[in-house]
């Protein structure tokens, strides 16, 4: 992508408006706790309708529902205060799981209360759940069979409960996809995403075949993540534009044409690595107001996709929204 070809979609973005779902947002962290209000509502400025917010921690599991009651009493309060001028918000919806990088911290009682939260307060899905051999120490024979329990205890939830899946997966696509199978997780029937893809060209056509959309964030805007853009372009040649769907995963995942240079800021991870994963005890440290992604660049992430598989963005809009309801098993209208 040249300069001028980042100029032209920053414009685009900045002037076309499309009904857009964010898959994948982390929009309860406390990094959004002095604006959250008024980010929510620039998002739905910017054509967001439905965001999801996605565990990791069962610590954090009540922070999601409280943030989906703060943005629900924002939008109420609205209209009863501003009657001529109605102030619109994203529907919020929730997804839990227990993340394969906090493995560590996750004990059965854990899932225990996850199971019995499905009986009580049906989420839109399950996730992020999954395998990360990202650093040495999850690469521990250990290590690795507590991620493989929990995983598969996850997708047995799943399969039980008639749920779609977010699946975070680091340098173990193979090892996923055996559990997948093992525990007869079917992504044709119950939908499912690849969060956050990060996979080559065979992992991308393998979960594409098995029926998952693969989650494409920010990083898509990088001309240099030549794996990621080779692989999404092969996974499309094969099983066309219905096996993608998009996400922020803010406050993670700058759009590059969105990121400024900060130098008291700490340098970004490797690979575009979520920050996520990087810190087991404070998850967005080195987040800061100026370094954070937001749902409203979503739509940067559309037209940098457009660009990529030159399909104009009106129509690669269509059909994300139709990719992203087919992957959450909902019927949501594409109204602005």
């Amino acid at each position: 992508m040249t300069l001028i070809e980042a100029s032209a979609i920053n414009n685009t973005a900045s002037a076309d408006i499309f009904p857009l779902i964010d898959t994948h947002t982390h929009f309860d962290a406390p990094v959004f706790d002095e604006d959250r209000i008024e980010q929510a509502q620039l998002a739905y400025d910017k054509g967001v309708r439905h965001l999801v917010l996605v565990g990791y921690l069962q610590r954090h599991f009540a922070r999601l529902y409280e943030t989906q009651q703060q943005i629900s009493h924002a939008e109420q309060l609205s209209n009863v205060t501003h009657l001529h001028q109605e102030k619109c918000f994203p529907k919020v919806h929730i997804a839990l799981g227990l993340h394969p990088f906090y493995i560590e911290q996750h004990t059965d009682a854990h899932l225990q209360e996850m199971a019995q939260m499905l009986n009580s307060n049906r989420p839109l899905a399950i996730g992020e759940i999954g395998l990360d051999t990202f650093t040495d120490a999850m690469k521990q024979p250990e290590m690795f069979a507590k991620q493989q329990r929990f995983f598969g205890a996850q997708l047995d939830m799943a399969v039980a409960h008639h749920l779609p899946v977010m699946l975070h997966i680091r340098k173990a696509h193979a090892e996923a996809l055996a559990l997948l199978k093992a525990h007869r997780y079917d992504a044709h029937q119950l939908g499912g995403i690849a969060h956050s893809f990060s996979g080559g060209v065979q992992e991308a056509k393998a979960f594409a075949k098995l029926g998952f959309k693969l989650g494409v964030t920010g990083q898509i805007t990088n001309p240099n993540a030549k794996k990621l853009r080779l692989a999404i372009q092969a996974a499309v040649e094969s099983y066309g534009i219905d096996c993608l769907v998009i996400e922020t995963d803010c406050p993670d995942m700058m759009p590059i044409l969105c990121q400024t240079v900060d130098h008291s800021l700490k340098p970004a991870s490797p690979n575009n690595a979520s920050a996520l994963g990087q810190d087991k005890e404070n998850e967005w440290g080195a987040t800061s107001m100026h370094s954070r992604n937001v749902p409203a660049n979503l739509l940067y992430v559309l037209h940098s996709l457009s660009e990529l598989l030159k399909v104009p963005a009106s129509i690669l809009a269509e059909q994300l929204w139709l990719n992203s309801c087919n992957a959450l098993q909902t019927k949501w209208s594409d109204t602005l």
